[in-house]
């Protein structure tokens, strides 16, 4: 397996950190473009890429600002449609690289709400859309008052960080020896903007109401034990794309699914799933 790094500038003037892997034998099939979750980077897929390039497909993540190697204070995004554009900078930058090669995005939890704006607002030149656990609503609904006083707080102090009150055993189960730690990993963090918060609940709400306007497939995949994102979530954009959508529920399975008990499984349905598209 090959692997490439460089820096492109985003949205905001944001330096944008991406890696590529790809097969150093066989012919490429297909790209796909990576968004990660909150508090992660690229780099935490790297046993994904494996799988991914073993089957032919090449696999650019890129760190979304304010996390990995990117610039930006930490946990915070300039605003949603910033992530979004950047999002598609990266799509770009597949093209060029890799001309001619069918090009699907794909997104994890908050890179999945990022990824499914992607595909609604700007039609980038995509074969496919995969979201695995997106953060479209949490698992979890924070006290009205709460939620009241920190949007309130976020129009006068943006960029003021929180926890994320993330507990790394929601992530996922022990158990895959391939699974990327996130405790150990320095380029990892719990630190949120009250501003970020506000624009990625709002954003998947807007992309719940407008999913009629997605104009490719969509792999959908979401663990029934997931305590940070909403499952229930996933299946109402789910039911209002009919077959457009596959919906794979994972019985079980926890937020991280391809770092979960049946991580090597859960790549390999994605993996199927874009041989079907092709």
């Amino acid at each position: 397996m090959l692997r490439d790094e460089w820096q492109i500038t985003g949205a905001e003037g944001s330096q944008l950190f991406l890696r590529e892997w790809m097969s150093e034998s066989q012919e490429t099939k297909a790209v796909v473009c990576l968004v990660h979750g909150m508090g992660e980077h690229g780099d935490r897929y790297g046993h994904v890429a494996a799988q991914l390039t073993a089957a032919g497909f090449v696999l650019i993540a890129l760190d979304q600002q304010g996390h990995g190697r990117s610039s930006g204070k930490r946990g915070h995004l300039h605003s949603l449609g910033a992530a979004v554009s950047d999002a598609a900078l990266m799509i770009e930058a597949a093209g060029k690289r890799h001309s001619g090669s069918p090009i699907f995005l794909y997104g994890h939890s908050m890179g999945g709400n990022v990824a499914l704006n992607c595909a609604l607002r700007l039609h980038p030149p995509i074969q496919g859309l995969i979201l695995t656990s997106p953060w479209l609503r949490l698992a979890f609904k924070p006290h009205p008052a709460v939620e009241w006083f920190g949007r309130r707080l976020a129009s006068v102090i943006p960029t003021l960080q929180q926890s994320t009150g993330l507990n790394p055993a929601d992530l996922f189960r022990p158990g895959y020896d391939q699974a990327a730690p996130i405790v150990e990993d320095p380029l990892c963090h719990t630190k949120i903007t009250l501003h970020t918060f506000s624009e990625i609940t709002d954003g998947g709400e807007w992309a719940i109401a407008h999913a009629s306007s997605l104009q490719v497939p969509l792999l959908l995949m979401h663990g029934t034990s997931d305590r940070v994102t909403s499952m229930d979530a996933s299946a109402l954009l789910a039911e209002s794309l009919g077959e457009q959508c596959y919906f794979r529920r994972w019985d079980g399975g926890y937020h991280e699914l391809h770092n979960d008990v049946e991580g090597k499984e859960a790549v390999q349905v994605l993996i199927q799933w874009l041989k079907e598209q092709l």
